[in-house]
């Protein structure tokens, strides 16, 4: 049971290793952008080209999806960035329960969006936990931690492919024992809980009355997509990569503060971008970037509106 690019490796992994998988259930397709025709999900595309039975319903709570669900006879559900809920009906039908891989250190970074959370918020660690699903919001007990460093460079595209392959690796270890006759269950800490809501759109823009290091997190987290950005002359530019830097800046946030594209930031330290992206155009350094329309010195790079 997974939607996104990040459960893939987790359904090639259990297809590769003799378990027989009953059926994927993933989200149902949606329209791209600009209107297109309906998308399947990654895990969808994965699972069809395998010869695997796709069911997408919108919901599990009618009675008629959970009577579905429980015909499988499944032994076990695994569910892997799935998006829906699991009522008491599903995760009580498979013989075995549900189990999940969550790509946080739970109790830290429960929810949505854990791995650009953790890079934002400046967590030097985060990982994946094998746990077994209940009523609650990843609130089960663990079953295998383990750990994953995150360095000053590890963006949010880099951090999503290391744990995915991880979540991939540890799930088939965790199914294997469970297949073998168990694996030990330790109940979540009291403490220590955090959650980790999903990315809204506006959360993309870059608030230069930020400090500089807060920005460079969130740059980092955001890349390669959807992208931090800021607005040029009324034009919407990714940055993809920048560095937090030392500065006596006076100016306003937001102001550039030489020739090379260093701006102010609100905590008097700034911002120097290392690579952008206009619109419709490849990602490029920053000396390309100005080459082709350079910044003066001076110019006032716009907030978000606030309120």
């Amino acid at each position: 049971m997974g939607t996104p690019a990040f459960a893939v490796p987790t359904l090639d992994a259990l297809a590769a290793c003799g378990h027989a998988v009953a059926a994927v259930y993933t989200q149902p397709p949606r329209t791209g952008a600009r209107g297109q025709k309906l998308r399947p999900t990654p895990v969808a595309v994965r699972a069809d080209a395998a010869g695997i039975e796709v069911r997408t319903p919108a919901s599990l709570r009618p009675a008629e999806a959970q009577a579905a669900f429980a015909a499988l006879g499944a032994d076990l559900a695994v569910t892997v960035a799935y998006g829906l809920i699991l009522p008491p009906a599903v995760l009580t039908a498979p013989r075995l329960g549900c189990i999940n891989a969550h790509a946080s250190l739970l109790p830290r970074w429960r929810g949505a969006a854990p791995i650009q959370r953790a890079i934002m918020a400046g967590d030097e660690e985060t990982g994946v936990t094998i746990m077994r699903m209940d009523e609650g919001l990843d609130t089960g007990p663990v079953l295998g931690t383990e750990r994953v460093s995150i360095g000053p460079e590890t963006t949010g595209g880099a951090l999503h492919d290391t744990l995915a392959a991880l979540s991939a690796r540890m799930m088939v270890a965790a199914v294997d024992a469970l297949a073998a006759g168990g694996l030990a269950e330790t109940p979540q800490p009291a403490g220590g809980a955090t959650y980790a809501a999903k990315l809204e759109k506006h959360e993309a823009a870059i608030d230069w009355r930020a400090p500089a290091a807060e920005i460079e997190r969130k740059v980092r987290a955001l890349a390669p997509a959807p992208g931090a950005w800021f607005t040029l002359e009324g034009t919407r530019i990714k940055l993809l990569a920048a560095a937090a830097i030392e500065a006596d800046a006076h100016a306003p946030p937001g102001t550039v503060l030489d020739h090379a594209l260093t701006i102010a930031c609100g905590d008097g330290a700034a911002l120097s971008p290392t690579r952008l992206q206009r619109a419709g155009k490849a990602p490029m350094g920053r000396d390309a970037f100005l080459r082709g329309r350079p910044i003066a010195a001076g110019t006032l790079l716009p907030c978000p509106a606030t309120g």
